[in-house]
């Protein structure tokens, strides 16, 4: 069964270089795609370098297009969704999230941060349905309505319609695990201003279940 890794980011060039070469020294993971949502920094470029293939959106349509659209570009039945911004990805860590999708024990997955750095697994710990880590059947994305618009909401988005529809969901520890905060990207100020829009976005997937 062939499986695709779809990383979507947003002016990563810091980390996804590095993301990118983990995914593709996992011999099973046949495609590495990584749609590259209105960047106006290098992180295209890193992307490419480290072997990935990249899609370039000119303008910023949010998470869940990303998502979408780099799901559209591959054949592969079973997605994994990781994000551009991890720190400490193994391969183990890609393997334990796709293998009870591709031996039926679950219809998707969803990968939740263990050991790696207190705000991150606290975060996951209280709402696991933020996870960007993901791995499901990619025949199962084509029921999932207004993915495009969902933005940072996608995931909750995504949980929403797997309750509600009976998918087979299963959580898997990833140890050791964690990704940048905004605030150490952009600054305090600035980061704390992205951090009230992603969660004005999810509470807006959250009150239109």
């Amino acid at each position: 069964m062939k499986i695709a890794t779809v990383i979507p980011a947003f002016n990563e060039e810091q980390t996804v270089g590095s993301v990118v070469e983990i995914v593709r020294s996992v011999p099973e993971l046949a495609e590495v795609i990584v749609v590259c949502d209105g960047c106006t920094d290098d992180t295209a470029k890193a992307a490419r370098q480290a072997g990935a293939k990249v899609i370039m959106l000119p303008e910023n349509r949010g998470k869940g297009a990303a998502m979408l659209i780099g799901a559209a570009h591959t054949s592969a039945e079973v997605i994994i969704f990781v994000d551009a911004d991890l720190i400490g990805l193994k391969q183990k860590h890609l393997l334990d999230l796709v293998h009870p999708v591709l031996v039926g024990e679950a219809d998707m997955t969803v990968g939740i941060f263990a050991r790696g750095r207190l705000a991150t697994d606290l975060a996951q710990f209280i709402a696991p349905y933020l996870s960007g880590q993901r791995a499901m059947r990619k025949q199962l994305l084509n029921w999932i309505d207004n993915m495009e618009v969902a933005r940072y909401g996608i995931e909750v988005a995504i949980t929403n319609y797997a309750r509600e529809n009976g998918w087979k969901v299963k959580e898997v520890e990833l140890e050791d695990l964690t990704h940048i905060m905004k605030e150490e990207k952009l600054g305090l100020i600035k980061g704390l201003g992205a951090r009230m829009k992603m969660y004005w976005e999810i509470a807006k997937c959250l009150t239109h279940r």
